[in-house]
């Protein structure tokens, strides 16, 4: 119980990784009305989700398996094609920030978990440290399960997008909340479509998705980043 408490603490908003920042398409898909009603954001959700799901999930579980030993030539492919996906030069960015964000705070709360050693290999290997990577590495080396990851995995990125949705006022905090109540009833249905995939099967799934969060540097002005 004690190590769920922890997970919850880390998955916090209030952590300074900077996801708050970002709406990861959300803005540019009500700007350019993509999502113009209630109706609209559910399916956008829930495109949002099954993206997260096919392309995140399976990268999640190799990265667990490779994290219980030495970082390999195996690893640095998944790194490699993982990098290589992340095909909106915006979220690339944001990813990379977010995971050197994230990995700090780590070694700081676990400071003799060997974490310092994993930002070091991505420098040697040249690799971008990218948040889902490291979120996942960090994780396992700190004594947490898969499913508790990939499940707070969904929570943290379903809770970003409705506190985007409200702070762009689109709807009122109690419609995001119970929203978010909602969309958990789908969580499992997501997991266990994705259980037994790793990295070679990971895919981007939601193209329209990929087009707003292109289209998002073409605001005139903008709340979030991206």
């Amino acid at each position: 119980m004690t190590q769920f408490a922890r997970l919850l603490h880390l998955v916090d908003s209030s952590i300074p990784t900077g996801s708050f920042a970002y709406s990861y398409g959300l803005e540019a898909s009500i700007t350019f009305g993509l999502v113009t009603n209630a109706f609209g954001l559910r399916n956008y959700l829930y495109a949002y989700l099954q993206q997260v799901s096919s392309m995140e999930l399976p990268v999640m579980t190799s990265c667990f398996r490779l994290a219980g030993q030495e970082l390999g030539n195996e690893f640095l492919v998944l790194a490699e094609e993982y990098d290589a996906q992340m095909l909106v030069p915006a979220l690339h960015k944001a990813s990379v920030v977010q995971g050197r964000n994230w990995l700090k705070l780590l070694v700081s709360f676990y400071p003799t978990a060997g974490l310092q050693a994993l930002g070091e290999w991505f420098v040697q290997h040249q690799q971008p440290q990218h948040f889902t990577l490291l979120f996942t590495l960090a994780l396992q080396k700190a004594g947490f399960q898969l499913p508790d990851l990939q499940t707070m995995y969904l929570h943290m990125l379903l809770r970003d997008q409705l506190s985007a949705a409200i702070r762009l006022g689109f709807l009122g905090p109690l419609e995001g909340h119970r929203l978010q109540h909602d969309f958990y009833t789908v969580f499992e249905e997501l997991l266990a479509a994705q259980a037994s995939k790793e990295y070679q099967d990971a895919c981007r799934s939601a193209f329209l998705l990929d087009t707003a969060q292109v289209l998002h540097e073409d605001l005139y002005s903008k709340l979030f980043q991206n």
